[in-house]
């Protein structure tokens, strides 16, 4: 019902074309790999670890995974960054980590949560 409703509030936006995967499909991830989205929206409950993992190995590809029972997004990115050395690494955890608590921010002072 939740992700009905997502559904229905992005097919407004006249920059996004909006494609329903068939839930009885036997091959979602072949189907996936021919459409080549942008952004895969789906129910956090419904789907198997295996299968997101597996999503994320396209580059540049964002998951948001939609919990139906607390109506939260969590988002998972497929994007690749140098990590030749740890001071790479750190530098890729600390960015990640700004932009997670900017976003979290963010979203609190559009909900008007505290």
């Amino acid at each position: 019902m939740i992700l009905e409703g997502v559904r229905a509030n992005l097919e407004n936006h006249p920059d996004f074309e909006i494609l329903v995967l068939d839930p009885l499909s036997d091959r979602p991830l072949e189907e996936l790999q021919r459409l080549h989205p942008a952004v895969v929206v789906f129910d956090q409950g419904a789907t198997r670890p295996d299968f997101l993992f597996s999503l994320l190995q396209q580059p540049g590809l964002l998951l948001i995974g939609i919990d139906p029972d607390t109506r939260q997004a969590m988002l998972w990115s497929g994007r690749k960054a140098a990590a030749a050395q740890a001071s790479d690494l750190i530098s890729v955890i600390r960015k990640k980590g700004s932009n997670s608590e900017l976003s979290r921010a963010g979203c609190k002072e559009r909900r008007g949560i505290d």
